[in-house]
């Protein structure tokens, strides 16, 4: 089929096809999201574990950022030094996003 405006051949796709398309689309948004979402929290355990300070706005900005997106991981370890607690626990939640955006990728690619 020819496009008047064009003279270019236009090529109609299958449901499928654009199935597919939106799964890999949306995939990809999924994939970027976990990786922000991760970026916020090592972001945050870098600011603390440099001793940024914490009336800053940029440092509250992201500590406001990256303590909802922490989940139960906040308090999974306490050991005494504090540091060290926010380093294991964000880390975790950092990882926690990479695998879920992965593994929720990975699916919405197969259903589509």
């Amino acid at each position: 089929m020819a496009d008047e405006n064009t003279g270019r051949e236009t090529r109609r796709r299958s449901p499928t096809q654009v199935r597919a398309r939106a799964a890999g689309l949306v995939a990809s948004a999924v994939g970027w999201v976990g990786r922000l979402i991760a970026l916020v929290l090592v972001v945050h355990v870098v600011l603390v574990m440099g001793n940024a300070n914490p009336d800053n706005p940029i440092a509250g900005f992201v500590r406001s950022l990256a303590e909802p997106l922490a989940l139960a991981f906040k308090t999974l370890f306490t050991p005494e030094d504090a540091k060290l607690g926010l380093l294991v626990n964000y880390g975790l939640a950092a990882v926690f996003w990479l695998v879920v955006a992965s593994v929720a990728t990975r699916l919405i690619r197969r259903l589509g």
